[in-house]
């Protein structure tokens, strides 16, 4: 039986000098990285969509490192450029809505 991870392997949960908490690294990340769902598309929920711990934490940045991108009924979050140890993931998005215009 295997153990569920609520983050990604090398991903945590810290206070962010952006808003509240963010997710931060604790190794490098590769650019391209596919970390997996952040959002299940789900009518009972505002928006459409509820989040996994994943997507519950992730800043907005208008310089981001990350992406989010839809797959069948999720979305999903990667790398948009290499992430050094300790950095916040962050993604372009508005309020709301995981995707920029």
């Amino acid at each position: 039986m295997s153990n569920y991870l609520a983050l990604p392997i090398g991903l945590v949960v810290r206070d962010s000098k952006i808003h509240g908490q963010g997710v931060f690294t604790t190794l490098p990340i590769e650019a391209g990285y596919d970390f997996g769902i952040t959002h299940i598309t789900d009518s009972r929920f505002k928006d459409g969509y509820i989040r996994t711990p994943l997507g519950g934490f992730i800043n907005h940045s208008d310089s981001p490192n990350c992406e989010f991108y839809v797959q069948g009924d999720s979305i999903k979050f990667k790398t948009i450029r290499k992430i050094n140890t300790n950095e916040e993931l962050t993604a372009k998005y508005f309020l709301y809505s995981p995707f920029s215009d």
